[in-house]
């Protein structure tokens, strides 16, 4: 491995900006920019603490899939502002001073020079996991303060591992299969498929998953424990010779039209069609710094570019 790819999924981390910094903090002209300055001291401080060689920001083209609706009418539904079809391609209720925010955010990244990657018709966690799964050179290090991704972990054919941000950043966990397997309890030979096959078991409220009734975390553990896989497990309902227990076999049996459905909509996609705003190799120097630099004046964030570029500027052989 020549490097490392840190891969950033972008709505998680300035939805986290906007909540935990205050309202307060407005450009000269008055425009809040609480998640512009959040989401840049963030991408220094990844930066700083994984010394990557490549960078891309990874974002929701569509947040709430079509095929994932289809599947699941539930799926994010309570997050969906208000609309009066309720399906896919419906827009995620954001908070009316964080949109401008974005357009900020993205400006900024340009300017320095820091790629990002969407995929039309994907989530970001799809773009996060097409990359994370087509990198063969590179150590990959995706960070999310959505357990989801905790699936993308591996070790072939190069490392992936996943640094969970829902604690916040000061108390970011670094995820691989291992510490996947330990923390959940899922099998360590196969913990990201694992994880996933999990989470479709006991369900997910913060996605609209219902998860299968009567199944929580702790049975789902022992059930894939036990029989290794999703599959084998299903394999075992249909078995009347098997020793699954007669309940939760029950259970189970009575959920096969959710299970079908819904396990297309809990893994992520593996070969979208990524796009990136340019090549994700992460500059030493800003590609338009007068650009850069008149957006800091503008926004009144030079503090936090100054640290952006500092990370950027460090060397990372």
């Amino acid at each position: 491995m020549s490097g490392r790819l840190l891969l950033l999924d972008g709505a998680s981390l300035w939805f986290r900006a906007f909540y935990a910094l205050p309202e307060s903090m407005t450009a000269p002209d008055g425009r809040l920019v609480n998640a512009v300055r959040g989401f840049t001291d963030m991408v220094a401080a990844l930066v700083t603490r994984t010394q990557p060689s490549r960078l891309a920001v990874c974002l929701d083209l569509d947040w709430r899939p079509r095929f994932r609706v289809d599947a699941v009418p539930s799926y994010k539904a309570h997050r969906v502002a208000e609309s009066p079809t309720g399906t896919g391609g419906s827009a995620e209720e954001v908070p009316d001073t964080l949109t401008p925010q974005v357009d900020m955010i993205l400006d900024v990244l340009a300017a320095a020079g820091i790629a990002t990657a969407g995929a039309d018709g994907f989530e970001a966690d799809d773009v996060l996991g097409t990359l994370s799964a087509r990198e063969t050179t590179d150590e990959v290090v995706v960070v999310s303060g959505d357990r989801d991704l905790l699936q993308v972990v591996s070790d072939l054919p190069v490392p992936v591992r996943v640094l969970y941000v829902g604690r916040g950043l000061a108390k970011a966990e670094m995820f691989g299969p291992t510490e996947v397997a330990d923390k959940y309890g899922v099998p360590a030979d196969r913990a990201g498929a694992a994880y996933a096959e999990l989470a479709l078991l006991r369900g997910d409220a913060s996605d609209g998953l219902p998860g299968v009734k009567g199944v929580g975390e702790k049975t789902a553990s022992t059930l894939l424990l036990r029989y290794g896989s999703l599959t084998a497990l299903r394999d075992a309902v249909t078995d009347p010779g098997s020793d699954l227990a007669k309940g939760v076999r029950a259970k189970l049996a009575a959920a096969a039209d959710y299970l079908d459905a819904a396990l297309p909509v809990v893994r992520v996609v593996t070969d979208t069609d990524v796009q990136l705003s340019r090549p994700d190799l992460l500059p030493t120097a800003p590609v338009d710094a007068d650009r850069l630099d008149s957006l800091a004046a503008e926004l009144g964030i030079e503090r936090s570019v100054a640290r952006l570029l500092a990370a950027m500027a460090a060397d990372r052989s």
